[in-house]
């Protein structure tokens, strides 16, 4: 006599629903727990919550696609009126535009001796440990060429700073 067993539970759509991205959303970019608040750097940093092994992923910075002539024009109004830019080249000729992202690492100070590492890697902004990172650290990188051209000063306080952004 064959052995009956019970039918697998009929699929929950709404429990699909709520464990699943809506169509179209991106899941969280952020991998390691950080938060924003005052950085003796500048204005508002990023910090770790818990500690970072090196090469680790840390998250990501989504913003509006954007050609880099349109970034370089928004970067100089955002100057201007909140000394607060949120440009990132991904390629020479697209930029993502951060400005409106609620990514927390768009937070991310510069630093002459970073602790994480900028990628882009397939036109998207990806940030990794250089080093082991403490809880508690914030999180800078190197900004690398800016369009202030050397004539913003750098207020990292590292060891060989280079003075200027």
């Amino acid at each position: 006599m064959p052995t009956l067993r019970p039918l697998p539970a009929a699929p929950d759509p709404e429990r699909e629903k709520a464990s699943a991205p809506a169509k179209g959303q991106v899941s969280d970019p952020q991998k390691i727990a950080v938060e924003v608040k005052p950085s003796a750097i500048d204005g508002q940093g990023v910090f770790a919550l818990q500690a970072v092994p090196a090469r680790r992923k840390i998250g990501e910075i989504r913003g509006e696609s954007v050609s880099t002539a349109e970034a370089f024009k928004r970067a100089k109004a955002a100057d201007k009126s909140t000394g607060r830019v949120f440009m990132i080249a991904v390629t020479n000729a697209r930029s993502v535009d951060a400005t409106q992202s609620t990514d927390p690492l768009r937070f991310a100070n510069h630093s002459c001796a970073p602790n994480i590492v900028l990628k882009v890697q397939q036109g998207r902004v990806a940030f990794y440990a250089l080093h082991d990172i403490a809880a508690g650290e914030e999180l800078t990188v190197a900004y690398g060429p800016t369009h202030h051209a050397g004539r913003l000063a750098c207020r990292c306080g590292a060891p060989g700073c280079a003075g200027s952004l």
